[in-house]
């Protein structure tokens, strides 16, 4: 697929994805994405891919949210079956952000406006970093607009739901500061020092054995909402996974018993 409005670049097994629309603050629509549905499943698809990193060019937005334009156009959704097909299949209005099958690791460099489906794709990431002019919000809020890209179902997961309850109904919006001070993100760097940041990250992650990493993500993402018996089946599922690896764990162990740096041939894989 030709990407027009994404740039996707691949180095050292690190993936950074680019939402390139900067003269509309990188505002997301159906064309932008479809790109990103393709974006990230070659990523989830590619054995050389590790890590990846997603964020917004130039120096006002990550991604202001949907483009208005674009969703002034969507008059009706059509016949029983398009709505079946839009509830059961449709993997999200924003490319992919209503499944939850990718398992190695995502990082969101947010390095600026952070706005309604903006935010639900920062929230498809695992780590979020900001600058420190970001800024986020629902802002649907004010043209009427549901969520449906994962803000009620996710929001609540990374900041606890009385504090994404308020968010959500005020639609208010919040600089990077307070985002630090609930969790929405993990670190605030200065503004011309995102981008190095968000690749130191996304490399030392890398640069670890990759097996167990995956392993514990996709235990963390399929127990939400579970019971505490069903998510200690999955972590024993995943412990179990490490006997059927290339690389062994007991090659980690036996390397730390034997005072040696651990060299993994197949990545931790």
């Amino acid at each position: 697929m030709a990407y027009q409005n994404i740039l996707y670049d691949k180095a050292e097994h690190v993936v950074t994805i680019t939402l390139n629309r900067p003269e509309v603050h990188n505002c997301l629509g159906q064309a932008t994405a479809a790109e990103l549905k393709h974006a990230w499943k070659a990523f989830r698809d590619d054995d050389d891919a590790f890590v990846a990193i997603i964020t917004g060019a130039g120096e006002k937005a990550f991604s202001a949210g949907w483009d208005l334009n674009d969703a002034a156009a969507l008059e009706s959704l059509g016949t029983w079956d398009d709505y079946r097909n839009e509830v059961y299949n449709n993997e999200g209005p924003c490319g992919y952000t209503r499944r939850a099958d990718i398992f190695k690791p995502i990082i969101a460099a947010i390095n600026g406006y952070c706005f309604a489906a903006g935010l639900e794709t920062a929230m498809l990431a695992d780590i979020r970093i900001a600058a420190e002019r970001a800024e986020f919000g629902a802002l649907e809020r004010r043209w009427n607009i549901v969520a449906g890209d994962g803000l009620t179902a996710r929001l609540p997961l990374i900041v606890g739901f009385a504090r994404a309850m308020e968010l959500i109904i005020t639609g208010r919006r919040i600089d990077a500061e307070e985002a630090l001070r609930i969790g929405l993100v993990t670190e605030i760097v200065p503004n011309d020092q995102l981008a190095r940041r968000a690749r130191e990250l996304a490399l030392s992650i890398a640069a670890l054995p990759q097996g167990a990493i995956r392993s514990d993500k996709e235990c963390l993402v399929r127990g939400v909402g579970r019971t505490l018996e069903e998510r200690l089946r999955f972590e024993a599922e995943m412990l179990l996974s490490m006997f059927m690896r290339q690389d062994r764990h007991s090659h980690g162990a036996g390397s730390f018993v034997g005072k040696q740096e651990p060299r993994w041939e197949h990545h931790g894989l």
